[in-house]
């Protein structure tokens, strides 16, 4: 068996992090900062921060991605990794990690488990999961798109239907289903352990 720390693929790391509202400014430039520092290291691919809508309990999400799982790892057990996680405790009240190797299961709800032992969903189950979303929004963006678009250019209306499946796609829909089939997608995962007889 291959061990995650020998993955060669791309790495994601998800983190969501809920700000103190009166300390926005402060975390905005700190985040500037700490992504600056992450360009730095070997294997750093991009950063993408998606910013709250609720400002009365503002949540971020930072997506940061490395070409491998080492140099992910070197990046979080860095002195610099630490150091800026040092400066964010006074404006960060809560923060949660996921790792993800590839790309596509940013679109995944993965269960709270220990990153040693997960089993990634085989590959026909991600093609079974994604023909069941993304069939019916398909469906759906042509019978509520469809009298909207009539006249506009052909790639014109594809691009705007594609926007609006992605966007269904990424949330509500996938992180929902994933969520209601992790016993299927992650069986070992959603399993109990048992306690042990006496």
């Amino acid at each position: 068996m291959q061990k995650i720390g020998q993955h060669s693929d791309p790495i994601t790391l998800v983190i969501s992090e809920v700000v103190e509202p009166n300390l926005i400014e402060e975390y905005e430039a700190w985040t500037k900062g700490i992504n600056h520092a992450a360009q730095q290291f070997d294997g750093f691919i991009g950063v993408e921060v998606i910013r709250p809508r609720d400002h009365q309990n503002p949540e971020y999400v930072v997506i940061v991605k490395f070409d491998n799982y080492d140099h992910c790892k070197n990046w979080l057990a860095s002195s610099v990794y630490q150091q800026w996680m040092q400066r964010s405790q006074e404006f960060i009240s809560k923060r949660s990690l996921q790792h993800q190797p590839h790309g596509l299961e940013i679109w995944f709800t993965l269960p709270k488990i220990n990153l040693e032992n997960r089993i990634e969903p085989p590959y026909y189950k991600q093609v079974i999961i994604g023909v069941i979303t993304v069939y019916p929004l398909i469906l759906l963006s042509n019978l509520l798109l469809s009298p909207l678009l009539q006249g506009l250019p052909a790639l014109l209306s594809l691009l705007i239907s594609v926007v609006f499946v992605s966007a269904l796609l990424t949330y509500p829909v996938m992180p929902y289903l994933t969520k209601m089939l992790t016993f299927w997608l992650y069986p070992t995962s959603a399993r109990r352990p048992r306690k042990a007889r006496k």
